[in-house]
């Protein structure tokens, strides 16, 4: 039996204790993603900042669990592992899929928990209330190689070795299922701060659809662009580390 110590440690990786940090980033990755895609983030922060890479299940050292089948059970379940972490304040950062899983996860928190953000970085996503029709996951095995291509977010080693990309596909397929299957429930906008961040060439969300992030919360909202496609973000880490620090230092 797992015990919680175990579970904890499952869900979430911290590459650079700071126990004595003032508040806390947690990063969400991308569909087919994993912690480890954001522990240049965590090396980049100030001892003032820890931070907890979220693991999902199925992939790497998780390869053997299922993984979530929905958005909604896969916010249900970091909701659950993050409370024990909101002793002190809390920014999220979620890229893609994971932009949508923090959205949830921050909803989640202050609804039922009184857990308020700091911040919710939401990178490379349209809003929720956006309407979208994607299909990617319904592709054969082929078909999922080719869309991770033309993202440029996987390092072309792994997508040129077959025996390891095929045993990282049914991950890959069940993140874009929940991704794309999402459907946004209407209720109360966010009390925190949402910083949308987006590529001016990205292929799978516009300027305006990221734009719209500001609907979702009652407080103040920013845009940022930047120049590149779906993964921008590895070309623009400096940038991008500085807005996360000036929001988690903030008094």
């Amino acid at each position: 039996m797992t015990t919680p110590a175990e579970h904890d440690r499952l869900w979430i990786r911290r590459y650079h204790p700071r126990p004595d940090a003032a508040a806390r980033l947690v990063c969400l990755p991308h569909a087919g993603g994993s912690a480890t895609f954001y522990r240049p983030v965590s090396a980049g922060m100030p001892d003032s900042v820890d931070v907890l890479a979220v693991q999902y299940p199925g992939r790497q050292d998780r390869r053997h669990e299922p993984c979530a089948t929905s958005i909604g059970e896969l916010a249900d379940q970091v909701t659950s592992v993050l409370l024990p972490w909101a002793d002190r304040p809390l920014l999220f950062f979620g890229h893609s899929m994971g932009a949508t899983l923090g959205f949830e996860v921050a909803r989640r928190l202050e609804r039922d928990h009184g857990v308020v953000l700091r911040a919710l970085f939401v990178s490379a996503r349209r809003a929720p209330t956006c309407p979208h029709d994607e299909t990617v996951h319904l592709r054969d095995d082929d078909g999922l190689i080719a869309e991770m291509r033309h993202l440029s977010g996987t390092d072309s080693a792994i997508l040129d070795d077959d025996e390891l990309i095929r045993m990282a596909l049914p991950a890959i397929r069940a993140d874009y299922r929940a991704a794309e299957t999402y459907v946004y429930e209407p209720g109360p906008n966010l009390s925190c701060p949402v910083v949308s961040l987006v590529g001016d060439d990205d292929p799978k969300v516009t300027l305006d659809e990221a734009r719209a992030w500001s609907r979702h919360t009652d407080t103040s909202s920013e845009f940022h662009v930047f120049e590149g496609g779906h993964f921008y973000l590895t070309t623009h880490q400096k940038q991008i580390l500085e807005l996360l620090v000036e929001k988690a230092v903030r008094a």
